[in-house]
């Protein structure tokens, strides 16, 4: 069993909160970190795409009272988003008899709709956790578990799986069971083949820049389409658009987002490449790399700092951008090599944004400075020194 990073966030969320929302992609592991929690505290699990636990809810705010002193675990909880306005009566009464505390987990596998029937209901009442897929402080720490990691990507039966073969044919399960599923579930005017194609683009053109014009032309729908249906992606937490970031420096920056297919393995699966020795020859795999860092030191940002990308019209460059809670800039470049060079563009936008520290993130573990105020160092370490930001 891998342990979780967020498994003791949980816990304090559920000590000081009466409901704690782990929210994340299908198949990412929610479901087994909450059994997990279950097995150490007297709790009830309801999945409520199960026709028998729906069942069981049929005058939920009786049944909530007689569990009062139990931890309810509430999965897929959009496909019963009425109880949100229930759960604020119990909450509160709760509150006002001592049971304030630890009542409900409810994992969520769509952000937007999870977020806005809870925002309607639960606020102050609830804590947020985002669950991603394994990332590279959760596995060990060295170059054939991290490729794997990158080649796999992190959903845990893709990673776990028993060789490269049953892992991508995992990973085309989970595709095909979100176009047919879900895409119609959460958006039914959106076709299913069309959102398919958009997908895979996404993937052949990870890290990009995003032109819906382009994107739109090529799939003969309008470029508000494209954003629409980016914006289903977004929610099901699929995709990642990285803002730029914009500052007065006297130069012609770029403003369209950064698009990338949040999981390392589902652009492998979309683009067909199977093992490393493919990836390694494939045109996508310097931007697959950035992708997979970016992901990962995104996944341990404390809750207040932000990320960007910074680039301007003439080529000045910064792949990463975080901004501390106290507005403090790291600058942050992604290389796949060993050797961490880097072109003049990162150095001329350093010089742009001066950043408190510069890092570049390359393939290897070594810890070296490449020239003053700039480091080289391994993807461990960075998502060690971002984890553990104030």
């Amino acid at each position: 069993m891998i342990e979780r990073h967020v498994t003791h966030q949980v816990e304090d969320a559920l000590r000081r909160q009466a409901a704690v929302a782990l929210i994340g992609p299908r198949q990412a592991g929610k479901t087994t970190l909450a059994l997990q929690l279950a097995a150490t505290r007297k709790a009830l699990y309801l999945d409520l795409e199960d026709s028998e636990d729906r069942a069981r809810l049929s005058d939920p705010a009786l049944f909530f009272e007689h569990m009062q002193d139990r931890l309810v675990i509430l999965d897929e909880i959009h496909r019963v988003p009425e109880l949100f306005s229930v759960l604020r009566g119990v909450i509160d009464k709760g509150r006002r008899t001592g049971k304030g505390t630890g009542r409900f987990l409810i994992l969520g596998s769509a952000s937007l709709d999870l977020l806005r029937h809870s925002g309607e209901s639960l606020a102050g009442r609830i804590a947020y956790i985002d669950l991603t897929p394994l990332t590279a402080l959760e596995i060990e720490n060295d170059l054939k578990h991290r490729d794997r990691l990158w080649l796999r990507g992190g959903f845990p039966g893709s990673y776990l799986a028993v060789n490269d073969r049953d892992s991508l044919a995992m990973r085309k399960d989970f595709i095909r069971s979100y176009l047919e599923r879900d895409v119609p579930m959460f958006s039914p005017r959106i076709p299913s083949e069309t959102m398919g194609r958009l997908w895979t683009m996404l993937a052949h053109r990870q890290g990009s820049l995003l032109n819906a014009s382009e994107l739109g032309r090529s799939l003969a729908i309008s470029a508000q389409s494209v954003t629409r249906y980016i914006d289903l992606l977004v929610d099901l937490l699929l995709v990642r658009r990285l803002q730029p970031y914009h500052v007065n420096v006297g130069k012609r920056l770029v403003k369209s987002p950064k698009v990338f297919v949040r999981d390392s393995g589902l652009v492998h699966a979309l683009l067909g490449i199977g093992t490393l020795e493919d990836l390694a020859g494939h045109p996508v795999a310097g931007m697959s790399w950035e992708g997979f860092v970016a992901e990962t030191l995104l996944s341990v940002l404390p809750w207040r700092a932000e990320a960007f990308f910074y680039r301007t019209a003439t080529g000045a460059e910064i792949d990463l951008l975080v901004r501390r809670s106290s507005g403090a800039l790291w600058a942050i470049e992604v290389k796949r090599g060993l050797a961490a060079h880097v072109e003049r563009g990162f150095y001329t936008g350093r010089e742009d944004v001066r950043p408190e520290k510069a890092f570049v993130v390359h393939a290897g573990d070594d810890r070296f400075p490449l020239r003053k105020g700039v480091e080289a160092i391994g993807l461990w370490a960075m998502a060690q020194e971002l984890a553990s930001l104030a």
